[in-house]
């Protein structure tokens, strides 16, 4: 008697994963989009983290971090609760975390592209990654990694006011520790903790251990860098930045910044850890409440800074109507002389990141 296999059933609730591209490559593995169509026909999307068997570790870390920090302000937050093993197209073990998708990139492409970022923005992106950071702080991590390319954009956009906005958050835990704890990634030929051009003094101290505070001094790296454009240290080497550390030196600030947001910056680069204060402290500080409206109780909150779009009239002519419907004199002695106009629409940032259709 012939036997069958019994065909596995299709659990038609359960969303398809189908791969779209791939957002980019990193130290400890890689970054997939991914789209989810449900059983409704509509379609979501996913930034997928893949990891090695060799980095599971680092993987395994960011997500319980990301896991215990679930829906605080200013962090990236993932899709379930557990990582996704599967086997490569080499046979090789591999890990997968789900997170949300940022549509509007990270930071560093925001800034190449843009540039200078306005005042206004600064303020409001700063303003946003420091209520992330007292969200990490608050659980008693560091970050150690904190960096504009560790910051992801997600675009807001209010088709009824015409408005749109981007808010930020922090990404990436794979280097998360606790404080006060030793960071695992100590090593011989480069002994400091995080990016070298975002790094702290006490980061490039071999074995020290890692406390709030240097997550405060990337922080005014980033701030500098949005406000010029350019990196900090840029153009040094890796060792030139660790000796000039050593010697009690902080990236240079241009006359080009203003006032408000030097003292800002230079209360980050406190060569004394503890004078920088903390996340929560510097969202009181003068840079980023000079503009905020307070009401009696003094707890006024600041409306987020965003972009708003005006389009260009359909028709010029309506435009030239009602400017020229006048009747004085001063239009008549012209009436008969044509009439040249030339509107601008308003310019917004601009993003080299296009939404999923």
């Amino acid at each position: 008697m012939r036997r069958y296999r019994k065909k596995p059933k299709i659990d038609h609730n359960k969303p398809e994963m189908k791969f779209v591209k791939s957002l980019g490559k990193g130290t400890y593995g890689s970054v997939d989009l991914f789209s989810y169509t449900k059983h409704d026909g509509s379609t979501l999307y996913n930034a997928v983290k893949i990891s090695d068997s060799k980095h599971h570790n680092s993987i395994d870390r960011e997500l319980k971090v990301l896991s215990k920090l679930r829906g605080r302000p200013g962090i990236v937050q993932p899709c379930g609760n557990s990582l996704l093993q599967e086997t490569d197209s080499n046979g090789e073990k591999v890990y997968k975390m789900a997170i949300e998708y940022a549509a509007g990139g990270n930071l560093t492409d925001f800034i190449r592209v843009n540039r200078r970022l306005s005042d206004p923005v600064i303020k409001d992106f700063t303003r946003m990654i420091l209520q992330g950071l007292v969200s990490v702080h608050e659980h008693g991590y560091v970050h150690c990694d904190l960096k504009p390319e560790n910051l992801l954009l997600f675009p807001r956009h209010d088709q009824d006011a015409r408005f749109y906005s981007y808010e930020i958050k922090i990404s990436d835990f794979g280097l998360t520790i606790k404080a006060g704890e030793e960071s695992v990634c100590w090593e011989t030929k480069s002994p400091f903790v995080g990016t070298p051009l975002y790094m702290s003094p006490e980061s490039v101290r071999d074995g020290s251990a890692v406390e709030k505070p240097l997550d405060l001094w990337s922080l005014g790296c980033i701030v500098l860098e949005m406000c010029v454009g350019k990196h900090p240290w840029l153009g040094s080497s890796v060792d030139d930045v660790k000796s000039r550390l050593l010697c009690g030196k902080a990236p240079e600030i241009p006359e080009t910044v203003a006032c408000d947001a030097r003292e800002f910056v230079e209360k980050c680069f406190a060569r004394k850890a503890e004078e920088r204060g903390s996340a929560s402290e510097l969202l009181l500080h003068p840079f980023l409440n000079g503009e905020r409206k307070v009401d009696g109780g003094g707890g006024g909150v600041r409306r987020r800074v965003g972009l708003r779009v005006r389009k260009p009239p359909s028709r010029f002519e309506d435009i030239a109507k009602k400017i020229f419907s006048s009747k004085s004199s001063k239009f008549k002695r012209v009436s008969n002389k044509p009439l040249k106009m030339k509107i601008l629409p308003a310019r917004p940032l601009r993003s080299n990141f296009v939404p999923i259709q």
